[in-house]
Order: structure tokens, then sequence, then C-alpha cells
């Protein structure tokens, strides 16, 4: 491995792109350290320590986690990457539903370049929506429960100013994620959230190494509790990989055909179909779905739906239940949504392809669809295993909420699949070079 990186540099090609990765992942962090006008950065910070410490993380502490602490400085980058994360999702799922959206994907380049303009368009208006709903709660921290001032001066003046200022370094991180993914390595958009959530790592691993410390001439953890944290942390990481990277191969043949003088197909092939088709969205559909109704519930002044909104707070057995049962529903939901296995029937029938066993058309739909599905609920369970696994750690073990979101959930599952993606781009650089030197040389060995 150390090999493999320091011969990434001796490719120029590689060692440019490195670089230029590398020289704008310094300026995303620049745009989520500086602190935008207005707002008492310490009384914010203190609020927020606040808010985690009661509910053990919560909304606040997943979204100053994704935008890299950002959200805690209220940084000119509070909002992050994830407003264009949004409209990607929302283009997405219509583009299933609208036929005009559908066309326009069918279309090419251009389509795309459509679509990819359309998304720009909708984050500008998702983080104008944002940026005045979380200048509205700065200006009103009684909705959270804290009695304490965070703007100096509200009003009007004050949102506008948030607004805008939030929504310049959304779209500055849009615009760098998007340069990554041209001149750089790697999917630049993942890269810029992995960086915000790597970057929270080190206070990650300050909490943990203080659950060890005596207080009082007593730890809260003991080394037993060290070396299983240690083993659940190895074994969750694997598990992530495992299914990141599984997938059902189904193998594909195609037929000869004879143009000319020339024989096309008759090949043998395979259609990967990946265990966890839907990656992180269902957990991420799940927690937001869940994050507003505990609340709205609780201010409704029948004592019924008040229960139903604290049995639904983050850590209760209820709120674990339809947890896990959201994370399962948008599992298949995804699935329905973007795996068209009619489309990919008449694609393998048109070029010749067929399952072997399986005839071409309808019932090559059927068995993939049916394929699909039990594939599906296999990464939909080991999904949702994945995922309640920081809840769980902060709430029943006394976790700090930190150390738990780097033990599973969307922080790991990103972490892994970005890497993974980074590391076979590289490969593919690698072995490319190394490809072209061997044929040189056998070249010349033949020759001889």
């Amino acid at each position: 491995m150390l090999s493999a990186f320091a011969n990434s540099f001796k490719i120029p090609e590689l060692r440019q792109r490195i670089l230029f990765t590398l020289g704008l992942i310094f300026i995303c962090r620049i745009v989520t350290s500086v602190p935008a006008p207005g707002v008492d950065a310490a009384a914010l910070q203190a609020v927020i320590e606040d808010v985690e410490s009661r509910v053990g993380g919560g909304f606040l502490g997943w979204i100053d986690l994704f935008s890299g602490g950002a959200l805690s400085k209220c940084a000119v980058g509070a909002l992050s990457i994830w407003p264009y994360i949004s409209a990607s999702i929302i283009l997405q799922l219509m583009t299933a539903i609208v036929p005009a959206l559908e066309r326009l994907a069918r279309e090419g380049d251009a389509g795309r370049q459509k679509l990819t303009q359309y998304t720009r368009y909708l984050t500008l208006v998702i983080c104008v929506i944002q940026g005045g709903f979380l200048a509205a709660t700065l200006e009103n921290p009684a909705a959270l429960g804290i009695d304490r001032q965070i703007v100096y001066a509200p009003g009007w003046g004050f949102r506008l100013l948030t607004i805008l200022t939030l929504t310049t370094g959304t779209m500055l991180l849009m615009w760098l994620g998007e340069q990554i993914t041209e001149r750089g390595i790697g999917n630049g958009i993942s890269i810029v959230i992995t960086v915000n959530i790597v970057s929270r790592l080190p206070s990650a691993v300050f909490a943990a190494v203080n659950m060890f410390r005596k207080v009082d001439g007593v730890a809260q953890f003991s080394v037993f509790h060290l070396v299983g944290l240690l083993l659940m942390i190895f074994l969750v990481t694997a598990g992530t990989i495992a299914l990141t990277q599984g997938q059902r191969k189904i193998p594909i043949n195609t037929t000869k055909r004879v143009v000319g003088r020339k024989v096309y197909g008759g090949q043998s092939t395979y259609m990967p179909l990946r265990v966890n088709y839907s990656g992180v969205m269902p957990i991420i559909f799940a927690g937001a779905m869940l994050a507003f109704p505990p609340v709205l519930l609780q201010k409704i002044p029948i004592r019924f739906f008040q229960r139903i909104g604290a049995a639904l707070t983050m850590g209760e057995p209820l709120y674990l239940l339809v947890y896990a049962a959201l994370i399962l529903f948008f599992s298949y939901f995804w699935v329905a949504t973007q795996f068209n296995p009619l489309q990919i029937a008449d694609d393998l029938k048109r070029n010749g392809g067929y399952v072997p066993g399986i005839r071409p058309g309808r019932p090559t739909a059927e068995f993939l669809d049916r394929t699909m599905t039990r594939i599906t609920l296999i990464g939909a369970v080991a999904l949702t295993v994945i995922a309640v696994i920081p809840t769980v750690m902060a709430t029943q073990f006394r976790v700090p909420w930190l150390v738990a979101s780097f033990m599973g959930g969307t922080s790991l599952l990103i972490i892994v699949g970005v890497m993974l993606d980074t590391m076979r781009q590289v490969e593919a650089h690698l072995l490319m070079r190394h490809y072209d030197g061997f044929l040189k040389k056998g070249r010349l060995r033949g020759r001889r």
C-alpha cells in the first residue's frame, strides 16, 4: 500500500490531480471555518453542546457533524453541501415520475447538462429556504429550550445577510466539488462531505480518551470497555466494507451477429447487482422524517400526542422501531424508483444479450425484479443494524455522541464508500500506466 501511494506521485498527471484535490479541500475547510457576521459563535457553540448533551446528539449534532463543525461556529459553509444533495435527490425522484425529465435523462450529455442546470437552480432555492429557517432559529433560541441570546442585532438585516452569506458558501462548496470531480480525483461532492466528517475525528478521539480518565478517582469506563469498543469498531467497519462492496453477479451471454465480414457478440459477462443499492439514502430520509415530528407533537396541548412525541425522542424504543421500519421502507422505495428491470431487460434483448436459462423480455425482467427484491432485503437489514448502532451506543451505553457517530450510521458508510471509490480511481491510473509499460517491453522482446 505504501509503495502504491509512492507510485501515485511518480505519474505527472495523477500527481497533479492529487495536489489539485488537496488544494481545493484546504479551501473547503476555510469556508467551513470563517464565521458568518452577526452571530455570537461562543454562545452558539455552548447552545449546541447543551442540546447534544440533553438529547444524545440529536438533529443539530447530526448536521454539525456533516458540516465539519461549521454549524457550531455559524460559519459561511454552515449549510455545507447538503442543499445540493437534497436537490439531486429530488431531481432523481422526479425523473422517475415526470416524463419530461425522464426524456431529458435519456438524451445523453445534452440532457444531463440540462438536469445539472436544474439541480443548481433548485439548490439555490433550497439554500434560501434553509438559510431563512436557520436565521429565524438563531434569533429565537427559546424554540430549542435555550434562554440565551445568540444574535447581536436581530431583524431583517441580519436575516437577509445570513441568507446571502450561507447561500454563497454552499454555492462555492458546490462549485469546488464540481472542480474536484472534473480536474481532481474522486467524486468532488462526496469528498467534500467526507472531509467534513473526518475533520471531526480528532475531537472524537479526544472525547474517547476522556471516557477512560478518572474523575474523583473513578473512571466511567474500564479496560474491558476499551477492548470491547475497539473490537466493535473493527467489526462494524469490516461489515460496512462488506455491505458497500457486496454484489450479486448475474451472468449475461450475448449472441453472435455477423455484420459484413466481422462477427460481433458471443461473449459471456455479468451484471453486478449491488446488495446496498440505495447507499445511505434510506438513513438520510428516515433521520429527516423523524427530526421534526417529536417537537411538533410535544407542542400540541393534548397529553396523548405529547406522550407520542416523547416516545419518538432519539434513543427511545419506539424511536428505534420506527427508525428501523423507515430505513427498510426507503430501501425498497429507492430501489423501486431507481432500478427499472423492464428497461434493463429491453436493453439486453435489443443488444442480443440474455440470462442463461431465462427467456428474454418480460421473464428476464421478472427474474431481475425477484432477485433484486431478495438482495435488497439483506442489504436493508444490514443497513438498519449499522444505522442504529450510534444511537444505541449513545443512549444505552452512555458513549459520547461524537464518538458513537463514527461507529456506524451515515458517517461511516459515507467514509467507507468515498474512500473505496477514490482508491479505485487512483488504482485505475496506476494500472493503466503499468499496463502501457508492460506492453512496450513485450513488443520489444517479441521483435527480438
